[in-house]
């Protein structure tokens, strides 16, 4: 009987590999510029609820250019704090692009984490000033942290400011995130404090899908860009509608997730991220803008990192081999 090798990744070797922010960055946005061209396949995630508002999703994804095709199942429960275990967890399997047989599996919380802050600043580089220098952070766990290093790569941000609910949280937030960054990390008693006088604005709570949003009408000044990573929790309908462009990352998923409830006062994205990537649509077009970018998190961000991270794990003798 044949027997395939099968590389196995656990998050301690992918955070060994230490993929740079950087690099994730331009390979997120050369698999926009694909999805732009059409060239992606992608079908909406299906899904199972075990709880109210939890979620274990199944995404595949093929992009040809990157010749990287698979699939992440992945979990997402926002009570896992209250049990000490991480809000995101899952697995990723690719899969050969020429005999569909598995050649790695690996652990996608990591993979998760940076490449959903890399979207929000692949989104950025389209909508946001690029002469940005503060920003604000609410929520201060893994996304808080993710975005903030991504936005730093491609902005030269000097100041953040930090809110969440839990007061030790954002405190380490501030310790951690100003020795890592460099930056003047200072941290706000109440969630205003961190938008009003924000250039970038990065919310990313819980998801819910009957939420009791914080951010309200006349609190993001003209020209500041927002990324609103748990959907629209974290905004009234009303602080929504003054946002002169509104993108996502999928029209059809967030249209999906619109007809299951959530998004119920959100306008209308203008555009996606591929079509902005590939040029098909403007970004910005005056310093005085407000925009957001509701990127809902897709496969095709996981399928762009995991094969670097498969091809340097090779390279440095990481992992364990299996049989398949």
């Amino acid at each position: 009987m044949s027997t395939y090798p099968l590389l196995y990744l656990s998050r301690a070797d992918i955070e060994h590999i230490n993929l740079d922010m950087a690099t994730i960055i331009e390979l997120l946005e050369a698999a926009f510029r694909e999805k732009g061209a059409g060239k992606v396949e992608m079908p909406p995630k299906p899904g199972i609820h075990t709880m109210p508002d939890a979620f274990i999703h199944a995404m595949p994804a093929w992009i040809p250019s990157l010749r990287s095709a698979g699939i992440k199942w992945v979990s997402g429960y926002p009570e896992n704090f209250k049990r000490g275990l991480p809000y995101i967890t899952g697995l990723l399997v690719l899969n050969d692009v020429e005999t569909g047989i598995p050649y790695a599996v690996m652990d996608c919380s990591w993979i998760t984490a940076m490449r959903t802050g890399a979207a929000s600043a692949v989104s950025a580089k389209y909508l946001a000033r690029p002469e940005s220098k503060t920003a604000g952070i609410l929520a201060c766990g893994v996304q808080g942290r993710t975005n903030l290093e991504a936005l730093k790569v491609l902005f030269p941000i000097e100041r953040a400011y930090a809110y969440d609910i839990l007061p030790e949280v954002q405190a380490r937030y501030v310790t951690e995130m100003s020795a890592k960054l460099g930056i003047e990390v200072i941290g706000v008693k109440d969630p205003k404090e961190a938008v009003v006088d924000s250039d970038l604005v990065v919310t990313s709570g819980p998801i819910l899908k009957h939420p009791l949003p914080t951010i309200q009408k006349g609190w993001v000044k003209p020209g500041t860009y927002a990324s609103a990573v748990d959907f629209d929790s974290y905004w009234t309908g009303a602080a929504m509608a003054e946002m002169d462009r509104i993108s996502t990352d999928d029209h059809a998923q967030f249209q999906y997730y619109k007809s299951v409830g959530y998004f119920q006062t959100t306008p209308k994205p203008y555009a996606d991220l591929g079509e902005l990537a590939a040029g098909l649509k403007p970004g910005r077009k005056s310093a005085e803008e407000r925009t957001m970018a509701i990127n809902l998190g897709l496969a095709m961000d996981d399928m762009a990192v995991a094969p670097e991270i498969y091809r340097r794990a090779k390279e440095m003798g990481i992992g364990v081999w299996l049989e398949l």
